[in-house]
């Protein structure tokens, strides 16, 4: 089911998008609810603009703040770590990501990439409504975020949900996807997307080299994902894939690095 909450740009929450997991989509970026009794950990923390629609959100699935345990950071970009450090100043939420994110996450806008990231949205106009939208989302305004607990991969982190740290770089040198194996669900961060907020593309592939810091690697860590064996996938961008994981890693390798 889904809800709308009233701002520009809109975010949309759609509940049940997995067994206690909840979608909420605001300027291109995905970030995501876990619940587990009456306890809840977000998956990475979207733009600043989301701020006004968490709240909202979580009253929308019976919660409130005080129910919010835990952020995990899938990686330190500053379209997912919009509000982590409100949450974490306002709400008491400890903020958890790989210690080779900790740099990024102090300076949201100093990250590797392969190709200019000014020249792309000339080279790629289709990817502009989609970047127009994170910039109507706060995407120049990311405060820094320096307090961190460290996960590791292969961790079972002691939050809502228990996820295990599923580690994939490329995207950047510290990412992390997240499975949930009861549920048969993996949350991929930016490992793997179905829709690439730079060119617009659509279907299981791995980010532009705009904001991608190796995409070899980005594709070798594709095989981490594929072992989970997991029927839905959860992106920071795109809709859910519920193919399988290995068919969406096929997918992704068949598209290889964007050009």
């Amino acid at each position: 089911m889904r809800s709308r909450f009233s701002a520009r740009p809109r975010a949309t929450l759609t509940r049940g998008v997995a067994p206690g997991v909840h979608r909420l989509a605001h300027a291109g970026v995905s970030c995501y609810l876990v619940e587990e009794r009456d306890a809840v950990t977000l998956v990475d923390a979207g733009l600043p603009g989301v701020w006004r629609h968490l709240e909202p959100a979580l009253a929308a699935i019976g919660r409130t703040p005080k129910d919010v345990r835990a952020l995990v950071l899938t990686h330190a970009h500053f379209d997912h770590i919009g509000t982590a450090r409100r949450l974490q100043d306002e709400w008491g939420i400890p903020v958890s990501a790989h210690p080779a994110e900790r740099h990024l996450a102090a300076h949201p806008y100093d990250y590797a990439h392969e190709d200019p990231r000014l020249l792309y949205p000339l080279t790629h106009p289709a990817g502009l409504p989609i970047l127009a939208s994170m910039l109507a989302g706060g995407a120049l305004h990311v405060p820094p975020i320096t307090e961190l607990r460290d996960i590791r991969p292969d961790d079972v982190l002691d939050v809502p949900g228990a996820p295990r740290v599923v580690f994939s770089p490329g995207h950047t040198f510290g990412h992390c996807a997240f499975h949930l194996a009861d549920r048969d669900v993996l949350l991929t961060g930016d490992a793997l997307v179905t829709l690439d907020p730079y060119n617009a593309r659509s279907g299981p592939r791995i980010v532009a080299g705009a904001a991608t810091a190796d995409s070899a690697q980005a594709l070798a860590s594709l095989d981490a994902l594929a072992d989970t064996a997991a029927t839905v996938l959860l992106p920071g961008h795109g809709t859910p894939w519920r193919g399988g994981a290995r068919a969406a890693v096929a997918a992704a390798r068949a598209v290889g690095r964007p050009d």
